[in-house]
């Protein structure tokens, strides 16, 4: 008699085992109608999971949090169900959940277009009318292989094989469909009401440059028409606002084939680097921080005492001199150790904040590189606390409200905490990862935040907060994380004098606020469009004069901006000044100041923002006051269009 026990705290019983769908209907029709899917005792199940035992039960409908998993799931299959009635001689590999919404990888002769997506598309729609229940059952392995090899699917074959031979497999039949799967699934194709395919791409069979070559179809599903509609919109301004075609347009940097993964900065974008720069290392000063630097290229010895080498070494860039192996710095941790052991350290020294804007190197896979978002050369805003570890949580929580108003400074306030825990490859006792993670949910806890927890996920030296941003569209990008770590310092033979005279081993703790500066500059642009709020615009004003009458009096403003530290350029070309107006505007200027002859007889001078707003007639000095003014507020009120 299983004894099911609901998320308000009832309990139901029952004379015999039930499914999650017999479930459901007792509590009432419209759950029953409702339910995707289940957790049972935690794990994701089908509705048509048999409970023989006392379990706790929570239903998934499409408000659960699990909902999209198991819809974008099941659009997977969908997709790759369409593929096959379409197009019977390609073969279907793998089709996991991702970011929303799936993909499926396929094998075919040819490549698939534009009219194809949209036929399979709508074959989708016809499937997801016809509303074909989805059931699971179980095949023993070996027997599993030969069904998928005369089926002709060679890929699925050769999943299965790999497969423990004495497992079972699972696998879900939606009307002329079955497929390989682990599950769940929602109960039926009507039950996927809002999908889009968005692409097609290569993508090599099990992501193996030496393996053949995939094409995969991208998707996206939701609950809802309203939903799928939102993310459509949301794409096409991410298109919209995509940093590359805003960097190029506004002569920020550029990217090109004979360094790939390395960024060249335009002087545009470099005053944009700089402020982000200056910004930082003010902040950082102000909280005890000591700035350092640090070599680019290290003997790969380090590397292997600090156990970057074993876990990142295929992402490192060797070198080879004088019968010597070398990485050039893909992190900055192991060094900055190298700096705190220069000579013996008290107890009272601690805790020590050693930040530096290290430039680091990592051979990420040309596929993957994107942008200033995906780099191989990038700069981080890295710092690391050696403290006692009865300092973890004062240290965590002051770095959490420096975060917060870095943070506030760029126009983010919607900020997402997760904790992440250990990973199944690290180093260190559990004991030590014990401490470590209890450090940083107090730390949170302590500060009232809400926090999801990650587990397993990890770095392999210690546990991390990650901090995520969401922008202006929604989009959320992982930025800001604190480690701790008890494990780098006593491998690299960091100690300190501890008040009874002993030597102790340091606590290391490793954050990070903007993460890299090239990515963080570029969810920058995508974020403002461009339009960056004046205390970040390459150019803060633009000097218009309207005919060569005024040349000399429109010099005379820029050179007084100048002197007083705004970053302003006088346009004194011969052209109309509707012209020139259109072209400082189309660059995001944040404030165009027009002189003609009024203004040059009243020592004034014609205030525009660049959303077209006449903020009128000041004086130099107004305008100073109001600029200042401006840029005093940083991102945190749009004061100029």
């Amino acid at each position: 008699m299983p004894v099911i026990s609901l998320p308000d705290g009832s309990q139901r019983s029952f004379e015999s085992a039930v499914t999650v769908r017999d479930v459901a209907a007792s509590i009432g029709p419209g759950l029953a109608k409702a339910a995707l899917a289940a957790r049972i005792d935690g794990r994701l199940v089908d509705t048509s999971c048999l409970i023989e035992s006392d379990v706790a039960l929570e239903i998934v409908t499409d408000k659960s949090a699990d909902a999209l998993e198991v819809i974008r799931h099941s659009a997977a299959h969908l997709l790759a169900q369409a593929v096959k009635q379409l197009f019977p001689s390609a073969q279907v590999t793998i089709g996991p959940v991702i970011d929303d919404g799936f993909f499926y990888d396929f094998a075919f002769e040819r490549t698939f277009t534009p009219d194809d997506l949209a036929a399979i598309e709508k074959r989708m729609e016809e499937l997801a009318a016809a509303d074909l229940a989805i059931e699971r059952s179980l095949m023993p392995r070996d027997e599993a292989v030969t069904f998928f090899r005369d089926m002709g699917e060679a890929y699925k074959a050769e999943i299965i094989a790999s497969i423990p031979a004495n497992e079972d497999i699972s696998l879900y039949r939606q009307g002329d469909f079955i497929d390989l799967c682990r599950g769940p699934h929602v109960p039926s194709t009507a039950r996927l009401r809002a999908f889009k395919l968005t692409k097609v791409a290569g993508a090599y069979w099990r992501g193996d440059s030496k393996n053949a070559m995939l094409q995969r179809i991208y998707g996206t599903a939701w609950t809802d028409p309203k939903a799928l509609k939102a993310y459509l919109h949301r794409i096409e301004e991410a298109e919209r606002r995509d940093h590359r075609r805003i960097g190029k347009k506004l002569k920020l940097f550029h990217t090109q084939e004979e360094a790939p993964g390395m960024v060249f900065w335009h002087p545009r974008g470099w005053s944009i680097w700089q402020s982000l720069e200056q910004y930082m290392r003010a902040k950082l000063g102000n909280r005890g921080y000591q700035e350092i630097r640090t070599p680019q290229v290290v003997d790969l010895s380090l590397w292997q005492r600090s156990g970057h080498a074993e876990k990142f070494g295929a992402n490192m860039f060797s070198l080879h001199i004088e019968d010597r192996d070398f990485a050039v710095k893909p992190m900055n941790c192991p060094c900055h150790v190298q700096v705190f052991n220069q000579g013996l350290k008290s107890y009272r020294d601690l805790p020590l904040r050693l930040a530096e804007f290290g430039s680091c190197h990592r051979n990420e896979p040309s596929g993957s590189l994107h942008g200033l978002m995906r780099v191989r050369g990038f700069t981080q805003d890295d710092a690391h606390i050696f403290c006692t570890e009865t300092a973890i949580q004062q240290e965590v929580a002051d770095f959490i409200d420096l975060l917060h108003e870095v943070y506030a400074d760029f126009g983010f306030s919607d900020i997402i905490y997760r904790l992440s825990t250990r990973p199944p490859q690290r180093v260190g006792s559990e004991e030590i990862w014990d401490k470590a993670e209890d450090a940083l949910a107090k730390a949170l806890d302590a500060k009232g935040l809400p926090w999801e927890l990650l587990p397993g996920e990890g770095a392999f030296y210690g546990p991390k907060i990650e901090f995520s941003l969401r922008d202006c569209i929604g989009r959320v990008w992982q930025c800001g994380t604190i480690q701790v770590d008890f494990s780098m310092p006593g491998r690299l033979d960091a100690e300190y004098v501890a008040e009874d005279g002993s030597r102790q081993t340091p606590v290391m703790l490793h954050r990070a606020i903007l993460g890299s500066f090239e990515r963080f500059i570029g969810i920058l642009v995508e974020h403002y469009e461009g339009a960056f709020p004046a205390w970040l615009a390459p150019v803060q004003v633009a000097v218009l004069n309207i005919t060569d009458a005024q040349h000399d009096y429109a010099k005379s403003v820029e050179d007084s901006l100048k002197n007083n530290g705004f970053r302003v350029l006088a346009d004194l070309r011969n052209e109309k000044v509707g012209f020139k107006i259109r072209e400082h505007t189309i660059d995001k200027v944040p404030f165009l100041l027009v002189v003609g002859d009024r203004e040059m007889e009243t020592g004034t001078v014609a205030v525009r923002a660049r959303n077209g707003e006449d903020l009128g007639a000041m004086s130099l000095q107004g305008f100073e006051a109001h600029l200042a003014s401006a840029i005093a507020r940083r991102g945190r009120v749009e004061l100029e269009g």
